[in-house]
C-alpha cells in the first residue's frame, strides 16, 4: 500500500511540474503567433519550388 501512496505523490508532483511549465510558456509568449502555423505549409511549397527551379537552372549550365 505504501507504493500506492508513493505513486500518487509522484504523479501529483509530475502534474504540478507540467502545470508550471504551461503557465511559464503562456507568460513568455509561446502561444502568441497564431497566424504562422496556419500558413506555414504554403510557405514551404514556395521554398521547394524556388529550390527546384535553382537546381533545374544549374543542371542546364
Amino acid at each position: 500500500m505504501s507504493v500506492m501512496y508513493m505513486l500518487i505523490a509522484f504523479s501529483l508532483l509530475l502534474a504540478t511540474g507540467f502545470l508550471f511549465a504551461f503557465i511559464w510558456a503562456m507568460f513568455n509568449g509561446q502561444y502568441e503567433d497564431k497566424y504562422t502555423p496556419s500558413v506555414r505549409i504554403l510557405f514551404d511549397d514556395e521554398l521547394e519550388e524556388t529550390n527546384n527551379e535553382k537546381q533545374h537552372k544549374q543542371n542546364k549550365e
